[in-house]
């Protein structure tokens, strides 16, 4: 890990280690939980001593990017006042994304505001990214498979037949 990337990791663990939505998941990437978004932070190294604080929320899940949806996106994205949306294929996914310089330059009221920013914009906008084209909420998803991982392990034997 390089000095930028270690001064970027020691802003962000002292300044989201006391939220309860925040979870360190390793030395380059936390994910924090907001309403019905999870943002991750991954500390990008961006060559020349430099490091970059890359914010992204996936919005909705299982969307099949058509014309029509990826101009919306692309006008959404000529109004933000910063970040933009994006598509992943292989997950058919629609992200929202925004990056600030980190490094010993990083300002914890910098990173506050961008990580609130990135999850109440994906907040908004996923359920009317829903409600127009399908798919699912990240945070759908997520309990679908907390529930089906719970079901599956569940002992039911010690409860009676109906």
């Amino acid at each position: 890990m390089t000095a930028a990337e270690t001064a970027t990791r020691n802003v962000i663990e002292s300044t989201l280690s006391d939220n309860p939505a925040y979870r360190k998941l390793d030395d380059r990437l936390y994910i924090v939980k907001q309403g019905s978004t999870f943002v991750m932070i991954n500390i990008v190294d961006i060559g020349g001593g430099r490091a970059q604080v890359r914010c992204i929320a996936q919005l909705v899940k299982g969307v099949d990017m058509t014309e029509k949806l990826a101009l919306d996106l692309l006008t959404l994205n000529t109004k933000l006042r910063f970040g933009a949306f994006g598509y992943e294929p292989n997950g058919r996914l629609i992200l929202f994304i925004h990056s600030i310089l980190g490094g010993d330059t990083l300002d914890p009221e910098e990173l506050l505001a961008t990580v609130a920013d990135v999850a109440l914009l994906a907040d908004e906008y996923d359920d009317k990214i829903i409600e127009q084209y399908g798919g699912q909420r990240m945070k759908d998803l997520l309990e679908e498979a907390a529930l089906s991982r719970i079901v599956s392990h569940a002992d039911l034997s010690a409860f009676p037949k109906a």
